[in-house]
C-alpha cells in the first residue's frame, strides 16, 4: 500500500515513539482516541495523513500531548512578528497569575509591564481595553500581547478602587481577549487560566451577562485542552442560566456564541447531528439578531455559517463547506480573526475535494495575507499544506505553495 494524501511519516513516527513510551498497544491507544484502530496504524505507518484537526487533537489526547507535539511545528516562528508574539506568552502568563482577585494587587509588577506613575484612570483603561481589542480582531497577537500584561494589572488594581464596578466589566474584557489570544498561539491551558480570570471578574460583578460571556472563554479553552466534555457541559449550562436573560442588551449575541461553541464540543465528540442542531439554534438567534459586534464577539449569519464551515470541514462534508464559501461574504465580518477562518477552511476543504488545489493555495494566500501570524501558528493548515504540497510535486508545480510552506516552515 502507497502512502496516500500526502502523509507526513513524522507524524507518524512520533505517534508511534509515544504510543511504545507509554507501553500501549495500537488497540488500547486507538480505543483511548474513540478511532479505528486500523486508522491508527495507518497513520503511524504513514500510510493515512493525519491533517483532519479532531483525529489529530482525538490521538494527542489519548497520548496525553498536544496537537503540535504530533505534528512536529511546535508555534513556529519564521519572522519576527510571530516570534514577538509567542515571546510575550511568558509576560502575559505572569500577568494572569499575579491578578487573582481574591489577593491584594501585588505593588511589585515587573518593570515593563508596570504603568508608570501607577493605574491610570478607568477611562484610560477602557480605550486601552478597546485597543487590546482591535489588536485582536486584526490577528495582531504580538501587539495584544505586549498591551495586555500592564493592562491587567493596572485593571486589578482598580478594581479595589472606587470605580470597582466599572474595573470588574473591562477586567473581565481584557483577560477573555487575552483567553482568545493564548488560544490561537497554541497555549490551551493559559487560555483557560485567563478564562478563569475571566468568570472571577464576572461572579465579582455579579453580571449574568458577563458570566455567558466568561463560559464562552472557558468552554473555548477547555475544547482547546481537549477537554470535550468539559467544554460541552460549560457551555450548555451557561446557555440554561443566560436564557432567563435574553431581555438584556447582549444576551442574544452571548447566548449564541454558546451554541456555537457547544456545537464544536459536540462534533469533537463524534456527535454530529447534535453539533449540527447547536448550529440550527445559533441560525435562529442569528436571524434574529443580524450581524452584531456586541462584545468584540461578531454573533450573527455570516458568523454562524463560518463556524458551520470549520465544523463541516472535518469528517462532514467539504462540498457543502464549499458551497457555503460561494453564499458567504466574510466582509460582513470586520474582523480577521473571523475572516482568516473563513478563507482557511475553505481551502482545506477545497484540498480535501480534490481537483481544485490551485483555489485551495489561493484562499490559503489571502488567509495568510489577512492573517499571518494566525496562520504560520496553525497546527491544521501546517498539515493541509502538507497534503498540498506532495501533490504539488508529483505535478511539478505550486511556486506559491512552497513559498508558503516555506514561510511556515513545513517540509
Amino acid at each position: 500500500m502507497s502512502p496516500r494524501r500526502g502523509a507526513d511519516p513524522a507524524v507518524g513516527e512520533r505517534i508511534r515513539g509515544r504510543r511504545l513510551l507509554r507501553g500501549w498497544s495500537v488497540r488500547f491507544a486507538a480505543s483511548r482516541a474513540g478511532v479505528s484502530h486500523a486508522t491508527w496504524s495507518r497513520i503511524e505507518r504513514g500510510l493515512q495523513a493525519a491533517d483532519n484537526r479532531f483525529t489529530l487533537a482525538a490521538i494527542a489526547g489519548a497520548l496525553e500531548c498536544a496537537p503540535a507535539d504530533l505534528a512536529g511545528i511546535g508555534v513556529p516562528a519564521p519572522d519576527r512578528t510571530t516570534a514577538a508574539a509567542q515571546a510575550g506568552v511568558l509576560g502575559l502568563r505572569r500577568a494572569l497569575i499575579d491578578i487573582d482577585l481574591t489577593e491584594p494587587p501585588a505593588g511589585d509588577a515587573p518593570a515593563e509591564d508596570a504603568p508608570p506613575g501607577g493605574a491610570p484612570p478607568v477611562a484610560e483603561l477602557s480605550r486601552r481595553v478597546a485597543l487590546a481589542d482591535a489588536l485582536h480582531a486584526a490577528c495582531d497577537y504580538a501587539g495584544a500581547a505586549r498591551l495586555l500584561p500592564g493592562l491587567l494589572r493596572a485593571l486589578h488594581t482598580e478594581t479595589a478602587g472606587p470605580d470597582h464596578p466599572e474595573a470588574l466589566r473591562l477586567l473581565c474584557d481584557a483577560t477573555h481577549i487575552a483567553s482568545s489570544v493564548l488560544r490561537s498561539l497554541g497555549h490551551p491551558s493559559d487560555a483557560w487560566l485567563a478564562a478563569e480570570r475571566c468568570r472571577d471578574a464576572a461572579d465579582a460583578a455579579d453580571d449574568p451577562l458577563l458570566r455567558g460571556y466568561a463560559a464562552y472563554a472557558l468552554a473555548g479553552a477547555a475544547i482547546a485542552c481537549g477537554s470535550y466534555q468539559r467544554g460541552q457541559t460549560l457551555a450548555e449550562r451557561a446557555a440554561g442560566d443566560l436564557g432567563r436573560h435574553l431581555g438584556r442588551p447582549g444576551g442574544s449575541e452571548v447566548l449564541g456564541q454558546l451554541h456555537l461553541v457547544a456545537a464544536l464540543a459536540s462534533r469533537f465528540r463524534h456527535r454530529l447531528d447534535d453539533s449540527r442542531d447547536w448550529l440550527a439554534e445559533a441560525a435562529v438567534l442569528a436571524r434574529r439578531t443580524g450581524e452584531t459586534d456586541t462584545k468584540g464577539l461578531f454573533f450573527g449569519p455570516t458568523n454562524v455559517d463560518i463556524w458551520r464551515m470549520s465544523i463541516e470541514v472535518e469528517d462532514g462534508d467539504p462540498a457543502l463547506v464549499v458551497e457555503i464559501a460561494r453564499r458567504t461574504d466574510p466582509a460582513a465580518i470586520p474582523a480577521g480573526v473571523r475572516q482568516v477562518f473563513y478563507y482557511a477552511d475553505t481551502a482545506r476543504a477545497l484540498a480535501r475535494v480534490g481537483g481544485r488545489d490551485r483555489e485551495a493555495i489561493r484562499f490559503l494566500l489571502v488567509a495568510e495575507r489577512i492573517a499571518p501570524q494566525h496562520v504560520r501558528t496553525s497546527v491544521e493548515l501546517a498539515e493541509a499544506i502538507r497534503v498540498l504540497l506532495e501533490r504539488s510535486r508529483r505535478q511539478a508545480g505550486g511556486t506559491e505553495l512552497r513559498a508558503l510552506s516555506e514561510r511556515m516552515q513545513v517540509n
